[in-house]
């Protein structure tokens, strides 16, 4: 995968990126902290290594949050339009890639779940909810 190219961005544009190289890890992460940032049951997060990925546009429209006390938690965010964006984990080692910002499929699937035990109380597998190609109508 050493010729591999992806790209990734944020909602409205303004900012954009690039992953070359080999791709790392996909995973799941449901740590309270993840699921406050992205407001969701879990993160699914790409990391690769930091000479994998530059960014393309709007690095300066890049916000970072480095949340104190921690060893590779931070966020980062479009400050137009909020959007998830990638950020460097604080030991410097890996780029962390919100998976839903890239525009293409990365061609690796997620291998593992972490932080289990802190998983949300509500959680439900949604392979055992009903599916609907579009928003159901009313009944």
């Amino acid at each position: 995968m050493s010729d591999y190219k992806v790209s990734g961005g944020c909602l409205c544009g303004e900012v954009s990126y690039e992953i070359t190289g080999n791709l790392g890890i996909f995973q799941y992460c449901n740590c309270s902290r993840c699921r406050k940032f992205t407001g969701s049951a879990f993160a699914a997060n790409i990391l690769v290594a930091p000479e994998h990925f530059q960014w393309n546009a709007g690095e300066n429209n890049v916000g970072v949050y480095n949340l104190p006390d921690t060893k590779h938690f931070a966020t980062a965010f479009c400050k137009k339009c909020g959007s998830s964006m990638p950020w460097k984990a604080q030991s410097g080692r890996a780029v962390v890639i919100p998976a839903g910002t890239l525009n293409e499929d990365p061609e690796i699937r997620p291998i593992h779940n972490i932080f289990c035990a802190s998983r949300a109380e509500w959680y439900t597998d949604p392979t055992s909810l009903k599916e609907y190609d579009e928003l159901p109508v009313k009944s």
